[in-house]
């Protein structure tokens, strides 16, 4: 039994008039929600495809495709607004996916060229667009309800196949771990097709009988895969009553840095989870100043989004909080962090992972204190040696960098370098001074190996649009090397 189609039915008894669905162009009740969803469902089962994709702005049509999707049994593609047409060219070929839900029918025209496209009505703005696959289609695992592509992968984006019993094992533990209530109110600042919103921002608020509050992207302040207006963000709190939202660290610096102009907190505000990239202890700490209920947490899409996250009345800033409750996790001797207890499905194309519960070796190096929290010390495949044979956790010291109101972001390099240097992103109209006063500042909380002993201005900030971020802040540091190499080396005496 799906504990979210048990959920919808309990609270349509008990609560019928409760909103559920909320966007610009109108409400649906968890009275009349359990028979759209089952008629779309319906919609689906009579197209019978393979898997069907769903391409589009966030809004009640999204969540209710997404539904109906999961009660029809049918797996369903996400795709990331932010791809290339040429990922969504790859993504759509190598899945075989023989029908899309989109309110762009446009960007399937882009990538796929197709002479023409079969469109028909399906819900809202929401199309139905047959397509016909070519070539073979990879493989999916059995069992898989949702194969979702993290916005870490370039190129020919890799796609991680999960079932229904793990989604919706996380979104009840995230329901418990956030103590989401019924009288929530989500508001939707992540793409869904953001496994992290989909699961944390609809799932869990479902099971929590809450509103979640669906406006287009836009009206929350962001464009493209990298451009926000934290001001439009701000307002779009304080409108939509949010008690809850889940943000990106980019999006918190740009808050902090709002109300540091003057500009206004919304009220009602009760959690607001941090995840995505690394957040720093000093922008946690103002944030919380601020009066900001934010708690970090830590994740990734094998672990159907979320491993570890604070609680509102369990909370350890540094840390990114407790392990979820099915979870266990351990820790190999060079402390990569590891974690058993859950099912997942493996890879598209790749078969099934296995049919016991898997041990997902992380890739994140970590620890965890003796009251239990867990804290990310870095990536293990971007641990770098100096010259002098000491470890660096790059994370570890771009967070004490931008930490300072003056650098907006930091890259940190040093392989078998003397010494360590950076790339900064500084904000604008901050003099040089600034930048090193804050240099000097930083490395007054680091030992002398991690030290950043020359630093070089950014020619633009670290985007996803331009290939040196991913659309949740992680800075893609093979590209910004390539980009600055020959500055770099000139920091170095031959």
């Amino acid at each position: 039994m799906s504990l979210i189609l048990a959920a919808l039915r309990r609270h349509a008894a008990s609560h019928p008039g409760k909103v559920a669905l909320q966007d610009e162009h109108g409400a649906l009740t968890y009275g009349e929600l359990p028979a759209e969803i089952a008629r779309l469902a319906d919609l689906l089962r009579a197209a019978a495809p393979r898997a069907v994709a769903i391409l589009a702005d966030n809004g009640k049509a999204w969540a209710l495709a997404d539904l109906a999707a999961h009660v029809a049994g049918i797996p369903s593609i996400p795709l990331p607004l932010f791809f290339s047409p040429a990922q969504l060219a790859h993504v759509l070929r190598t899945a075989a996916i023989d029908l899309v839900l989109t309110d762009q029918p446009q960007r399937l025209l882009a990538a796929l060229q197709p002479p023409s496209l079969s469109i028909e009505a399906f819900h809202g703005a929401l199309m139905q667009v047959r397509l016909q696959p070519a070539g073979p289609a990879a493989v999916l695992p059995a069992g898989t309800y949702k194969v979702t592509f993290t916005s870490g992968t370039t190129g020919e984006p890799k796609g991680v196949c999960l079932g229904r019993d793990t989604m919706e094992t996380v979104a009840e533990s995230l329901r418990i771990a956030s103590a989401a209530r019924h009288d929530d109110r989500h508001l939707g600042l992540l793409p869904l097709s953001t496994l992290l919103e989909n699961i944390g921002g609809l799932y869990t608020p479902l099971l929590a009988g809450a509103t979640i509050c669906l406006p287009g992207l836009a009206s929350v302040g962001l464009s493209g895969s990298s451009g926000l207006d934290a001001g439009r963000l701000l307002d779009a709190l304080g409108d939509w009553h949010a008690s809850t939202a889940i943000m990106v660290p980019q999006m918190l610096r740009e808050i902090v840095a709002a109300t540091r102009t003057g500009t206004a907190l919304p009220h009602g505000l009760r959690y607001l989870a941090v995840g995505g990239a690394p957040v720093a202890v000093r922008l946690m700490e103002t944030a919380r100043t601020l009066g900001l209920p934010v708690h970090e947490g830590y994740g990734l899409s094998e672990c159907a989004s979320v491993v570890a996250v604070n609680r509102p009345d369990d909370s350890r800033i540094g840390s990114v909080g407790k392990p979820l409750p099915h979870l266990e996790l351990a820790f190999a001797d060079d402390g990569e962090i590891l974690v058993r207890g859950l099912r997942w499905r493996g890879y598209l194309g790749e078969g099934d992972a296995g049919t016991e519960p898997d041990v997902i070796a992380t890739g994140d190096l970590g620890y965890r204190d003796a009251d239990g929290f867990l804290f990310i010390t870095g990536r293990k495949k971007n641990m770098f040696v100096t010259a002098f044979g000491r470890n660096v956790a790059p994370e570890w010291v771009e967070g004490e960098l931008a930490a300072d109101p003056a650098i907006a972001q930091a890259a940190c390099f040093g392989e078998a370098r003397p010494f360590n240097c950076a790339v900064i992103v500084h904000r604008p109209g901050i003099p040089q001074a600034a930048i090193e006063a804050a240099l000097e500042q930083a490395n007054r909380r680091l030992p002398d190996y991690a030290r950043v002993r020359a630093w070089i201005p950014a020619a633009e900030p670290f985007t996803a649009d331009n290939g040196l971020s991913t659309p949740n802040g992680r800075l893609r540091r093979s590209a910004i090397f390539g980009r600055y190499a020959a500055q770099i080396d000139a920091l170095y005496p031959s």
